[in-house]
């Protein structure tokens, strides 16, 4: 046999099967062990494998996982992943005996136990961090229900709002794509175990017991499906990547708040670095890098669903090793973007004296006197729109705040009217102070605060439903784990017919 005839070829060894077996080594090693003895297990208990051959199998896994130092071991070409290295090390040991744990079952199915076991962890710790973020900004936004900010629409002043109001806007989205998350988890915590090839086995397996020993929620159904079907990890990904590119937007916030002319959002001393040479900056760099690890998460998560793009409806390389391992950087980047998000905004203050020089510049209140003559002086709001247009244009003209132009706003009225308005100054001021115009909005989803508090109970509670359920799946997992070590130990005894 030629050189060209013998695999493999000495460069797709160096640029595929050895980053595949490091991968493996890294990141799926610890599950492959689980998946040998759980499918062990299963073969002892369904009589597939005898009482004597499943002892000395479960002997020989423990021994080589035992002799192994994953760290020190290197890829030789002897073998063309780690799977087939453990299976010869069996069949070292124990002769053709040692083949007989692959009875019912494929790489196919086992690489596809191995993607979703990582996916799960993975998915459940950033899940996690998520529902950390969340409550961290509940608190704040309760916290600072009555703090005056100015609020933004176009890059421009509009109207006053609280920053706990802002803030439980963000809280929304966030507990939205916590509710994404966790639907697209359920589909990746069940088990392909037992769909072999594409088509199952003829052996009379349990894959419910396979699954329920790995952790897993329940088998996957269709096994043609279990080894095709890349749903489960393009939608996680996805809604992995919604909630970043969604955070991306409210650090952008933080970026715009936090700038000189705007100023309105201070950022404390330990998250503020000072120029190298010019010594009157306060660089709020924690949220740049808020935004750079906020747009590497989601696009590190939208190469991963875009890898599966025009790709065949069958088991295929464009969903294993590689890829999935690229994914998982999504999840680290992500994690160092939540942990800095929920320690930077509850650390952040507002500048009040910031937001009353914003408020005033730009005549904020304006609707609310709109809204006041409508209701007190029978105008239409077309009316009232233009006379507190012409209100809004003499103050900022005159360089004078809105609480200060009463005269401009009488003269107005007058014009528009052609009659004196009934608006005294000192009820003039309270209808354009901003408190009032917060106060005010207390309808559904306003900044008023008997609003605001039925939305915190809404918040609470939606947040409380997540928790729960990822409370159960690690609990499931740990169940899983504890009774796999047990089954595996009997079977070291020989105690499973």
């Amino acid at each position: 046999m030629t050189d060209l005839e013998r695999f493999p070829h000495p460069v797709y060894a160096r640029t595929v099967l050895e980053p595949l077996f490091e991968g493996m080594k890294a990141h799926h090693a610890a599950d492959l062990s689980a998946i040998n003895r759980a499918h062990l297990v299963m073969l002892g208990e369904t009589g597939i494998l005898a009482r004597d051959q499943t002892r000395a199998l479960a002997h020989a896994l423990r021994d080589i996982e035992t002799a192994t130092d994953l760290a020190a071991l290197r890829y030789t070409g002897a073998h063309e992943d780690y799977f087939f290295l453990v299976e010869a090390e069996l069949k070292q040991r124990l002769g053709d005996l040692g083949g007989m744990l692959h009875t019912a079952r494929s790489r196919n199915d086992i690489d596809h136990t191995l993607f979703r076991r990582a996916l799960v962890r993975r998915g459940q710790d950033l899940l996690g961090r998520v529902c950390t973020l969340a409550s961290a900004l509940i608190a704040k936004a309760a916290e600072e229900r009555a703090t005056l900010v100015v609020a933004y629409t176009h890059g421009q002043p509009a109207q006053p709002t609280t920053f706990g109001h802002y803030l439980a806007a963000a809280v929304e989205v966030l507990l939205r794509d916590a509710g994404r998350i966790d639907a697209a988890l359920d589909a990746v915590e069940c088990c392909p175990m037992g769909a072999a090839a594409i088509t199952t086995t003829g052996f009379p397996i349990d894959r419910a017991r396979v699954a329920a020993l790995l952790g897993f929620r329940e088998p996957t159904l269709n096994s043609y499906g279990s080894i095709a079907a890349v749903d489960y990890i393009t939608a996680l990904y996805s809604a992995i990547r919604l909630t970043f590119l969604h955070l991306g937007r409210l650090v952008q916030d933080m970026a715009f708040w936090t700038s000189f002319e705007v100023g309105q959002l201070r950022v404390p001393g330990s998250l503020v670095q000072i120029s190298s040479i010019m010594p009157q900056k306060r660089n709020p760099v924690p949220v740049e890098h808020l935004r750079h690890l906020c747009s590497i998460a989601a696009g590190r998560c939208e190469a991963v669903v875009g890898t599966m793009h025009n790709t065949p409806f069958a088991d295929m390389n464009d969903s294993e090793g590689l890829v999935q391992e690229a994914g998982y950087s999504a999840f680290e980047s992500g994690a160092r973007a939540l942990d800095l998000l929920a320690a930077f905004l509850p650390a952040c203050t507002i500048d009040g004296g910031r937001v009353r020089a914003n408020a005033d510049a730009a005549c904020i209140t304006i609707t609310e006197l709109a809204d006041t003559l409508v209701r007190g002086e029978g105008l239409s709001f077309r009316q009232a729109h233009e006379i507190a247009a012409r209100t809004a244009r003499a103050v900022i003209a005159a360089g004078r705040p809105l609480r200060e132009g009463h005269g401009a706003f009488a003269a107005a009225f007058l014009a528009e009217t052609g009659r004196a308005t009934a608006l005294d100054e000192p009820a003039f001021r309270e209808a354009v102070a901003p408190e009032t115009f917060v106060a005010r909005r207390d309808r559904r989803g306003g900044p008023a605060p008997r609003a605001l508090e039925e939305a915190f109970a809404a918040y609470r509670l939606t947040l409380h439903g997540v928790e729960d359920a990822l409370s159960q799946r690690h609990r499931r997992a740990a169940r899983g784990e504890a009774d796999l070590a047990a089954a595996f130990a009997a079977l070291l005894e020989g105690l499973i017919p």
